[in-house]
């Protein structure tokens, strides 16, 4: 009797062991998250983009969504999955200074991959594997870096040379795992828009073979779907990071200087572009200051706590003293190189302006059909990911309010 008893004590234990190490049963669909950078919701339409755009229609469109300041790709993507303004993330530009850390720019992998950076919010990944779930990035802003001790379960490191087709394959062998290894959160990010927009201009054929590209791919995507009898099983969120303006001018932050005779020795240029970030040498605050703040002809420059409050930017360590904004369409560069103006676009112009606005469709069983959603800002989107997962969203300066139209079912 003992010997029976002792057995069925071992076969209880062993099946307690089992259930408390199995990760918990998926009662929410898999969410798939994905960004096509720099893709402006006025480009949606059934010309350019006829998959996504009947996506759209038959979904949830929003008019648009304003990104948060600066209008620039890093900082856009890690407040979509973390809920937090840069100012507050700390991501707070695409090339930064820290005099602890260095400087940081996109494509030093050794900076990207620094979880020393990522260090402001916690992106949904993260908290998703905290709670016994899985994650996979098909490449996204702080996936590379292992934030907290810890990457997603499955993750690429960013390689512009896998094909759009090839990240949606990646994507569709991820989902037909079985349910146990099958991540219940997943990114993917297109960047052909961005690249194509940046050499050639928004408006070029080049950007409209961009579009046509992630079209299919996105075509692509539903068709798997489809095989794998997932359509009607995931839920689809579509963003862009920020839009893209026409390059139509420069001007030169030598030439301000050079005005009340100083040289470019007297700063240090963090950034440049539709956006300059500046920092003068010590001792050098006044005449610096003297040289660049106010209205220039075609930018306008403020000591960073004197920003505009409504683009709630200007208190992070990491952000340059003196902040220089461009008009749309210009440049704020260090000086003039002797390089022929070619055109092209750029981003990172303020936030209000109609080509930064970002784009967001959604489609799946818990969104509704046929909805027409009013603007709203990008820090909206995470409390809907947490929402979407079932998770407790950490603190944040979002609101899921916005967005509450867009679900079949009220909370």
């Amino acid at each position: 009797m003992t010997r029976i008893l002792c057995t069925c004590l071992l076969a209880l234990l062993l099946l307690v062991t089992g259930c408390t190490t199995r990760p918990p049963a998926n009662i929410h669909p898999p969410l798939l998250l994905i960004s096509i950078d720099a893709l402006r919701p006025s480009d949606v339409d059934a010309s350019q983009m006829p998959t996504l755009n009947a996506l759209a229609d038959a979904g949830v469109r929003a008019a648009w969504m304003t990104p948060s300041y600066p209008s620039k790709t890093f900082p856009n993507h890690y407040t979509l999955v973390t809920g937090l303004r840069p100012d507050h993330h700390g991501m707070i530009n695409n090339t930064m200074y820290d005099p602890k850390l260095g400087s940081f720019n996109l494509q030093s992998r050794e900076a990207v991959q620094d979880p020393r950076w990522w260090t402001g919010g916690e992106p949904v990944w993260i908290t998703l594997q905290r709670h016994g779930g899985r994650a996979a990035t098909m490449f996204w802003p702080g996936s590379e870096a292992a934030i907290q001790g810890q990457h997603p379960r499955d993750w690429r490191i960013y390689d512009d040379s896998v094909s759009a087709n090839a990240r949606v394959d990646q994507v569709l062998d991820w989902l037909d795992r079985p349910e146990r290894t099958r991540p219940q959160f997943i990114t993917l990010y297109f960047e052909q828009v961005d690249e194509a927009g940046h050499t050639s201009g928004p408006d070029s054929a080049e950007s409209r073979a961009a579009r046509r590209e992630v079209d299919s791919a996105l075509a692509r995507l539903l068709a798997g779907l489809d095989q794998l009898g997932l359509r009607d099983k995931v839920n689809l969120v579509v963003v862009s990071d920020h839009g893209m303006a026409n390059i139509t001018g420069r001007e030169y932050i030598a030439d301000y200087l050079q005005a009340h005779g100083l040289g470019l020795d007297a700063i240090r240029i963090t950034t440049s572009g539709a956006l300059a970030g500046i920092t003068p040498k010590p001792g050098r605050e006044a005449a610096v200051e003297a040289a660049l703040l106010g209205r220039h002809p075609h930018s306008t420059c403020w000591r960073k706590q004197e920003l505009p409050p409504r683009w709630h930017y200007g208190s992070h360590p990491r952000i340059p003293s003196i902040q220089c904004q461009a008009d749309l369409g210009w440049l704020v560069l260090n000086r003039d190189n002797g390089r022929p103006f070619r055109g092209g676009g750029a981003h990172g112009y303020v936030i209000e302006e109609p080509t930064m606005h970002a784009t967001f469709i959604a489609s799946g069983p818990a969104f509704g059909k046929h909805v027409a959603l009013p603007a709203f800002d990008n820090v909206d989107v995470y409390p809907l990911l947490m929402r979407l997962l079932g998770l407790q969203p950490l603190p944040n300066d979002g609101e899921i309010t916005p967005l509450l139209p867009a679900l079949k079912t009220a909370p």
